[in-house]
């Protein structure tokens, strides 16, 4: 294909692309997993795209609040927007690193770099500090006991097992949208807005302040794609895409959704409360707000889904042509 001039693209990456659940957490095998899936960025590199890149952090901020546990009567614990920025910094590091590594071998001249990002939140919000997105490993009942009584906020999960429960707020702003526009104009591939962004809220006297909390790293990247006047939002995930009665012997692959569709879908309850709903809602949001097309669908399936051939595209309206794969 030939290439695609001054196009703009946003890329979401889940932190389980670099850290699998159940598989060894060393910073060796995750350098090894971040160079596994630079496959889809290098496409749009090769495409001449201009390129952001947001990743999660769930399983490595949910270590680091277990070396936090375990150091804290040894020194003092880091609140948890610190270390959101600071799993932004180590985990845009190893992005950068490698991409930066595969962009030589194929000859092409682009700069990389990591911003690290503060996402703003309305602190007005009544969902804003509830405690409703769990973070974190297991813990026993006595670590449980001594975490809560220092203020921590312990719950059974899904599964009936014991981990911290956080606020998740909604993003409103990314204050570093300027400076990743300035990049991307300049043919620089971005990482940004690292694990959602670090949570701030705006302050009438001292002006940004951070807030324990995590931030939703696919609603992150859609404000960010909005903010830097990006055509795509591509969000890639371990599964094909949007799926109806997932999960099931009926499921089956949604090829494309209007907003309208997908917000229909969001309200039916269908997605629950899981990683689809984000992404999905993300996926909306992006396009209600002028975005050309928004993109969910397996991390190694990107190259296919930018052409159409995999996972869920939303688009302003649906093509005609293409019925629904199953």
């Amino acid at each position: 294909m030939e290439a695609d001039e001054r196009k703009r693209v946003v890329i979401a990456i889940g932190g389980n692309a670099l850290s699998p659940a159940g598989g060894p957490a060393e910073i060796a095998t995750q350098f090894r997993h971040t160079r596994e899936s630079l496959t889809p960025i290098m496409e749009f590199a090769r495409r001449r795209w201009d390129i952001a890149i947001v990743h999660g952090n769930g399983p490595q901020v949910g270590d680091a609040l277990l070396r936090n546990e375990m150091a804290r009567t040894v020194v003092d614990e880091l609140p948890l927007g610190v270390l959101v920025a600071g799993t932004a910094g180590w985990i845009g590091y190893m992005i950068q690193q490698s991409l930066q590594n595969a962009l030589a071998r194929a000859g092409i001249e682009r700069n990389v770099v990591t911003v690290i990002t503060q996402v703003r939140v309305d602190l007005d919000h009544p969902s804003t500090l509830q405690p409703r997105k769990f973070v974190g490993r297991t813990v026993g009942p006595d670590v449980a006991g001594e975490l809560e009584a220092e203020g921590a906020m312990i719950r059974p999960d899904g599964r009936g097992e014991l981990r911290r429960v956080v606020p998740s707020p909604d993003p409103v702003d990314i204050v570093e949208a300027e400076v990743v526009r300035g990049l991307v104009e300049a043919g620089t591939i971005v990482i940004a807005a690292g694990g959602g962004g670090t949570p701030v809220f705006r302050d009438a006297v001292l002006g940004l302040e951070g807030l324990d909390a995590v931030i939703d790293k696919d609603l992150a990247a859609a404000i960010l794609a909005v903010k830097i006047d990006a055509s795509t939002l591509l969000i890639l995930t371990d599964v094909d895409g949007v799926f109806r009665a997932f999960g099931t012997p009926e499921q089956e692959l949604i090829s494309h959704l209007t907003p309208e569709e997908g917000r229909a879908l969001l309200a039916s309850g269908e997605l629950g409360e899981g990683s689809m709903h984000p992404k999905l809602k993300a996926a909306v949001e992006f396009v209600e707000q002028g975005g050309e097309r928004a993109i969910i669908a397996e991390l190694h399936q990107a190259p296919a889904a930018l052409d159409g051939l995999a996972g869920t595209t939303v688009e302003p309206s649906t093509p005609e042509a293409e019925p629904t794969r199953s």
